[in-house]
């Protein structure tokens, strides 16, 4: 394993990236964190993150559209190598914007296991903050997660306006709100039957009270301002069950927020941009299609 030192020249290289913005600078809330360096490994699996940040890869020809991305990993680490490093290529070779989401893991000795969610939210600030910059519209920033990543980007797709943290900036006035979302495999709810995930473990514990799961599920924070919202999913995952597809699914249709679901029949978890010849593959084009039909992307 390696620290990030000594591997930032390879990745800086390696996915054509255009800098990194560090989210809190001097305010960051809920140290003190882990004391130990990051760790990044040989596959791009993430721990000990005390720098949370964005790390920006900008096309040549911007269309005006960002994303968020998000990696999963269970809460317990970061599994760019795999996720949200290959989408963010993908993404900045169709003319999107991309912002690959290092955030903090709550069992890191973080205050509060709130950090991830603080983490997105103050995401998605700060690419507003930087749209003239980098091109974007502010009113096409979307987000797009994976597996536990999918949990961040749910929480933060119905609970945009929850306060999790007090403001540090002017950038803080700005909304967190993605204007649409996809989410891969995603962990949804921390609700029986579907609470045996890592992600559960990681955020509320091994006992938590019902009304805590209820919190941290999505499908149940579900209101009519959630933004359009793209699913995928393979019914054989053994990770996260397909339930928690179907349940965000039928709770967005109940309130009339605009939903498409792909149900893979097989696939498996982790699957990432898709596993070659494959129908997992697939999910790239249809969440471009997706995006495109609904003015997303150009």
């Amino acid at each position: 394993m390696r620290c990030e030192a000594q591997i930032r020249e390879k990745t800086d290289h390696t996915l054509s990236v255009q800098g990194q913005i560090p989210l809190w600078n001097h305010n960051m809330p809920e140290g003190p964190g882990p004391q130990d360096a990051e760790v990044i490994t040989d596959k791009g699996s993430v721990t000990h993150i005390s720098n949370p940040r964005l790390i920006v890869h900008q096309p040549s020809n911007p269309n005006g559209t960002a994303i968020l991305v998000i990696s999963g990993g269970g809460y317990a680490h970061i599994e760019m190598g795999k996720e949200s490093t290959p989408a963010a290529q993908w993404l900045q070779s169709e003319g999107i914007t991309a912002f690959e989401l290092i955030y903090r893991l709550p069992q890191e000795n973080w205050k509060t296991y709130n950090v991830p969610f603080e983490d997105a939210q103050r995401a998605m600030r700060l690419i507003r903050s930087v749209a003239k910059k980098y091109n974007i519209d502010p009113h096409k920033v979307g987000i797009l997660g994976f597996s536990a990543g999918g949990h961040l980007a749910g929480f933060t797709s119905a609970l945009p306006h929850k306060k999790l943290y007090q403001p540090v900036d002017e950038t803080d006035s700005l909304s967190a709100r993605p204007d649409f979302t996809g989410l891969i495999y995603p962990v949804i709810s921390m609700l029986p039957p579907n609470n045996n995930t890592h992600s559960r473990k990681s955020i509320i514990g091994n006992k938590p009270a019902l009304s805590v799961e209820t919190a941290f599920s999505v499908e149940k924070q579900v209101t009519s301002d959630m933004p359009f919202t793209f699913l995928a999913q393979a019914q054989d995952d053994p990770i996260s069950s397909v339930n928690n597809s179907i349940l965000l699914y039928s709770a967005l249709r109940k309130v009339n927020v605009p939903a498409e679901m792909h149900l893979f029949q097989t696939g498996g978890h982790g699957w990432g941009m898709g596993k070659k010849e494959s129908p997992t593959a697939s999910w790239p084009e249809l969440f471009k299609a997706w995006a495109e039909n609904n003015g997303f992307w150009k």
